[in-house]
């Protein structure tokens, strides 16, 4: 299984979905983003909402190459959005931990 940084570092998508996602990332609040997203109740740790959207982002993304009907762009970008938003979250989090145990 691998970490998820390397799935992060391997994840390619065109360029276009990537930086609309950058770009809504400024705006990300945690709560709303993931409350639409894997549905609403207790928020997930960033680890764990990260490896369920990936999943998410997946399909979607099997969706977008087979031209498939059910395809939604919206929450595709919705999806990368949260992913780029939380992959930034977890490694502030993780920087911090370190920081901490540095010291």
């Amino acid at each position: 299984m691998q970490d998820i940084h390397t799935i992060l570092a391997t994840l390619h998508r065109p360029r276009l979905l990537m930086r609309a996602a950058r770009i809504g990332a400024r705006d990300y609040r945690r709560r709303a983003h993931l409350g639409r997203l894997l549905g609403y109740g207790m928020v997930p740790r960033h680890g764990a909402a990260l490896m369920r959207l990936i999943d998410m982002e997946a399909e979607l993304e099997s969706q977008r190459i087979d031209s498939d009907a059910a395809y939604n762009l919206v929450r595709h970008v919705d999806t990368l959005i949260a992913i780029v938003a939380e992959a930034r979250l977890l490694r502030a989090a993780n920087d911090g931990a370190q920081l901490r145990v540095a010291t």
